[in-house]
């Protein structure tokens, strides 16, 4: 103890069964012993020289002072995770209805003796699903900046411009399971073992940094990775497409090559 000249140590013990409250008591113990360590020492200070007041001491014991930020916001740091979220689920959940479901009804087979190209279809399960994904992803967005009070520090058009890119890199994914499928239940299914790794695994809910050194590797795989960090840029930082290059290079590749699997392949699915 300091009455002996040496420090005392005190040593917490939590119940790791819960990481996350374990956290919360150890970071409000280790406060309240601080705390009750600077008074000691200011008591100290003030009994050994009675002149020094309370402001004086405290500047002797604690030279330095940090003030805790008052406007920070855990929905500032999620918002643009979700809505890359929300826009690959609209997208990825929307397609198995628009074609699966067509498939099962009958309706597909109107469509393809109908006089017009197969890519004119598929550009139309893309135009309504682009549509479908970009007003879900505004509508978080208003309800991120109106009711959270998320403020967009970047550009809003590079925002939208992302959203649509992020609609643009799942489109393609999303015929590819879909055509592959008999009927709509084997497609939302497909869906959901894709999606749900992905909400968990892409930065959306806590930091890559924060996870195993595995699981920051196949973060790096993910597509909804790297429109997370784009749109995390953007609205939290205030980046322009410089410092989003290489998220806008491999969320262009990847919707680039699922395009490319997903034309063929839908067409092969027409003519059976």
């Amino acid at each position: 103890m300091c009455d002996s000249g040496q420090q005392g140590t005190i040593i917490i013990l939590t119940d790791q069964s819960n990481p996350q409250m374990a956290a919360t008591v150890h970071g409000t113990a280790t406060a309240v012993i601080d705390l009750m360590g600077t008074m000691r020492a200011q008591q100290t200070l003030q009994a050994m020289n009675p002149t020094l007041n309370a402001t004086n001491a405290l500047a002797i014991v604690q030279p330095y002072s940090i003030p805790v930020p008052t406007n920070s916001n855990y929905f500032t740091f999620i918002a643009p995770g979700i809505m890359a979220m929300t826009v690959m689920m609209s997208v990825m959940t929307g397609l198995p209805v628009a074609i699966s479901q067509e498939k099962e009804v009958g309706t597909m087979d109107g469509m393809m003796v109908a006089p017009i190209n197969r890519l004119s279809i598929i550009l139309g399960k893309t135009v309504g699903q682009t549509a479908r994904g970009l007003i879900q992803g505004v509508i978080i967005l208003l309800l991120a900046v109106g009711i959270f009070g998320v403020a967009i520090e970047g550009s809003i058009i590079l925002v939208f411009a992302l959203l649509l890119l992020g609609v643009f890199s799942f489109v393609g994914l999303g015929i590819v399971i879909t055509s592959f499928t008999k009927d709509q239940e084997t497609a939302q299914m497909l869906m959901m073992t894709l999606m749900f790794p992905m909400m968990f695994l892409s930065g959306v809910f806590f930091p890559i940094q924060q996870m195993p050194w595995f699981m920051q590797d196949i973060s790096k795989a993910l597509p909804l990775t790297y429109a997370s960090d784009a749109l995390r840029k953007v609205m939290v930082l205030g980046a322009g497409v410089p410092a989003i290059s290489t998220d806008i290079i491999v969320l262009i590749a990847f919707g680039a090559i699922m395009i490319a699997i997903a034309v063929p392949v839908f067409r092969k699915m027409m003519t059976h």
